[in-house]
């Protein structure tokens, strides 16, 4: 997983409420346990009308998206997130998010940044002429017309983010440890000689 700690660039002003899993990836997909490729059936649905932002050039391989209330419910498809890495999204900034998606948001390092209303409908706004600047370091939000928002991030979350650590990554953290315990139980489990 790479690591997250600055993400700037052009975002995707979708700004929709309510959209769900399989908005973002159709069922169709999820034939494949691979993560590549699943970015061209990304927001699918959405996609056949012409005018629709993912297909823009002007947004084309924005590394932000910007939505509207409880983003990500519906099912607990890990396909989701799967398909927005692959469409290049690293952040993803909206009023709310499904549990369940902000988890496996979270597991592949897609930062999701919760804001007021207020704040959407003004990063909404820029996104359409402007970059987006996030700062996960100073947790904020800003933009090149001198807005700044502030979001709250756990701060265990925060950690494997910046330092690119999944699963995998945490528990080689800990190899050290590890190693000092395996030492440690190995002499323990020898036999004792007279």
């Amino acid at each position: 997983m790479d690591a997250v700690s600055v993400v700037e660039g052009r975002a995707y002003p979708l700004g929709t409420k309510n959209v769900d899993t399989d908005m973002i990836i159709a069922a169709k997909w999820l034939k494949t346990i691979s993560r590549s490729g699943l970015g061209k059936g990304a927001f699918e649905a959405l996609r056949q009308d012409p005018d629709n932002v993912f297909d823009d050039p002007e947004y084309q391989g924005a590394p932000i998206l910007i939505a509207g209330d409880n983003f990500g419910c519906g099912s607990s498809r890990e396909h989701a997130a799967w398909a927005l890495n692959d469409m290049g999204v690293v952040a993803v900034i909206a009023p709310s998010f499904s549990d369940i998606f902000s988890s496996n948001a979270f597991k592949n390092g897609i930062l999701t940044v919760e804001l007021p209303q207020d704040a959407i409908d003004r990063l909404l706004e820029v996104a359409k002429t402007n970059p987006i600047h996030i700062d996960l370091d100073t947790q904020s939000v800003t933009t090149p017309f001198q807005d700044r928002f502030e979001f709250a991030i756990d701060p265990f979350r925060k950690h494997c983010l910046a330092g690119g650590l999944d699963e995998i990554g945490l528990t080689l953290e800990q190899d050290a440890a590890i190693a000092r315990y395996e030492r440690t139980e190995q002499n323990w489990l020898r036999p004792v000689t007279a």
